[in-house]
């Protein structure tokens, strides 16, 4: 096996310069959702589980082109996707303890 042989087996279809461009531009109007959901009071109740749909889709964007997730092999993406339902987990979890836990019966004030 040569190198050229060796090189072209892992070349991978990576983004343009233009793909990055608008992944980024997808990442700030995202972003820009994010701090706008935030401010409309209406959203109040629904305030946590939005920004947390839109942290995964940002995750998701960021780990896939920029990580080059998308283009490589798959098991790179499920340890990413592992982490990300490990801290969502982690995340519902301390949220709950803190909001949901100190007003059970028998819960220390």
């Amino acid at each position: 096996m040569t190198t050229e042989t060796s090189l072209e087996e892992h070349a991978h279809d990576h983004p343009s310069e233009f793909q990055y461009v608008k992944v980024a531009i997808f990442l700030g109007i995202v972003t820009a959702l994010e701090v706008i959901v935030v401010y409309i009071s209406a959203l109040e109740n629904l305030v946590i589980p939005i920004l947390g749909v839109m942290m995964v889709v940002k995750f998701g964007a960021v780990a896939g082109y920029f990580m080059h997730l998308k283009f490589d092999s798959k098991i790179f993406r499920r340890f990413f996707v592992l982490g990300i339902v490990l801290a969502i987990a982690i995340f519902g979890i301390v949220l709950w303890t803190f909001t949901v836990a100190d007003r059970l019966p028998g819960a220390a004030s």
